[in-house]
């Protein structure tokens, strides 16, 4: 068999995503590939020759529609078969698929719109009780007059929408006719438009928030998502006709990248409900309380280190779920296959062991840019990333410390909160601590803390958890001022993180004290 054939025969020899879709039909054909474990929606459950047909239908309706290489097409829909399909419909015809979050409201919905340049939206008329048609309409109240063909000020490039349902608003198409309209296009010609869809292409390009004032869209091509695919679906170890639950969201890289795409090439089964663990206790990026890291040492290695959607996902791993005294996220021992690490300083040059620096990643899974934004601001000359995580190299294990744009200084000093917060976390009554820095004439930024107690319902005592600190820590890093909030005031993201703009706004205005 040649390579050419392979490639569409077998699903681990995919450099494409139509490659994938078609090789999985015909190697796991009506096995169950993905389903829905229904709340508000009915259960649904497709096989893979399913995925390939539902999806060529709809591919062959955007084809009429006018879709083809490089149309950017954006999609709202929740994890379970829907999700899969139109990913796969978009991607097939080389059209750039982007995925928008089921939490977005209307006005983080104008700005993903704008800033994508979509030029056709297909929504998901309801999921979770969000209806999805009324909060585009509440986004964009002009939507509610106009007719089929858009021009609106606010969302320039956006021509068409889709969606199902009754009493679609005119500016809408159903779902329906547009595939239906995909009758003239017929079945060898999607197969040559696919044949031309290439591993250097645009597939999909994410967005999520950034530290940037508009949403960040991350593009990333055919070919390294699926090498991605092909190297997690073996380090996952993820078995042919298996059922693998999936906890994050298909839209961001988590639950596309480390569920959807690698068990689509094992032949497993993706198995979803509505809700995912987007505002699971244990809130990533944060220092974690012993009892919460209890319950990630029950799970198997790997134990993911760093990974974000400009690298399509975890590129690094470590031997055990965390080190003595680096309670943020697992040593880095390993690194993922195609990627180019250094720990830099502020000019781009290595640091030495024992020293710490930024993160900086490079390599064929590295996502080709940010869509409107100039490589030089996010990529150095040579062409790794700035990620942003600082991170200590200790002998050939690197630990991360903490964003570059969390440190905190203070009296001419450097301060790490993930450092403070693990120390305040060992003290007798306290579950979590979160450390920030509000503006301060004289030391510059003064250190605060927001602590959550162990038990709710008892008051802590500052005076004495201060006295405890001092000889823990240097003076210097210990706070000068502390709140006492709840587990339920903890401010998270969309992506569960926790929100330290928000927690230093929240601090602030309990001590009232400017946040900025």
């Amino acid at each position: 068999m040649s390579k050419e054939s392979d490639v569409w025969t077998d699903p681990k020899a995919a450099t494409t995503f139509p490659q994938l879709i078609r090789a999985a039909a015909a190697t796991y054909g009506e096995a169950p590939a993905v389903k829905l474990t229904g709340e508000t929606l009915p259960d649904e459950t497709l096989s893979f020759a399913d995925l390939d047909r539902r999806s060529a239908e709809i591919a062959r309706g955007l084809i009429a529609r006018g879709v083809g290489k490089g149309t950017r097409v954006g999609f709202i829909y929740g994890n379970g078969p829907g999700f899969a399909t139109m990913l796969a419909a978009i991607a097939r015809t080389g059209a750039v698929a982007i995925p928008i979050s089921t939490m977005i409201r209307a006005n983080e919905l104008v700005r993903v719109l704008r800033q994508s340049d979509v030029s056709g939206l297909i929504l998901q008329r309801k999921f979770l009780n969000n209806d999805y048609v009324e909060r585009l309409c509440e986004a964009l109240p002009e939507l509610r007059e106009s007719g089929r063909e858009l021009r609106i000020a606010k969302t320039p490039y956006l021509r068409w929408l889709a969606s199902t349902g009754e009493n679609l608003p005119a500016s809408f198409g159903d779902l329906g006719e547009l595939i239906a309209g995909g009758g003239s296009v017929g079945e060898d010609f999607l197969r040559e438009l696919e044949n031309e869809v290439h591993p250097t292409d645009q597939m999909i390009e994410i967005y999520t928030s950034g530290s940037m004032a508009l949403p960040k869209g991350v593009k990333h091509n055919h070919g390294p998502g699926m090498f991605r695919a092909h190297y997690l679906r073996g380090i996952i170890g993820i078995e042919r006709g298996k059922e693998y639950p999936c906890y994050l969201p298909m839209f961001w890289v988590g639950g596309l990248m480390m569920s959807l795409l690698p068990n689509w090439e094992a032949g497993a089964l993706t198995a979803c409900t509505e809700r995912t663990m987007s505002n699971s206790r244990v809130a990533m990026g944060s220092t974690l309380a012993d009892e919460d890291l209890a319950m990630l040492k029950n799970q198997k290695p790997p134990f993911w280190g760093l990974g974000m959607s400009e690298t399509l996902g975890p590129y690094s791993y470590g031997d055990e779920v965390r080190a003595p005294g680096r309670p943020v996220c697992s040593p880095m021992d390993h690194f993922a296959d195609g990627y180019e690490i250094r720990i830099a300083d502020e000019n781009d040059q290595p640091v030495g062991d024992g020293e710490i620096g930024e993160m900086q990643v490079r390599g064929y899974p590295l996502a080709t840019g940010l869509h409107k934004v100039e490589q030089s601001v996010y990529y150095t000359p040579d062409g790794y990333y700035h990620t942003g995580d600082m991170c200590l190299i200790e002998g050939t294990r690197v630990h991360f410390i903490g964003r570059n744009g969390d440190m905190i200084k203070t009296a001419g000093s450097n301060v790490a909160p993930a450092e403070v917060e693990m120390e305040m976390q060992a003290v007798e009554g306290i579950h979590n601590a979160y450390v920030v820095g509000l503006p301060d004439s004289e030391r510059g930024q003064l250190l605060v803390a927001a602590v959550v107690p162990r038990d709710e319902n008892a008051k802590l005592d500052f005076a004495e958890i201060e006295a405890k600190l001092r000889k823990q820590l240097s003076a210097y890093k210990v706070p000068r001022a502390y709140v006492q909030i709840t587990r339920e005031e903890v401010p998270l993201l969309h992506s569960n993180k926790v929100s330290r703009r928000m927690v230093t706004e929240l601090v602030a205005a309990r001590l009232g004290r400017p946040a900025a």
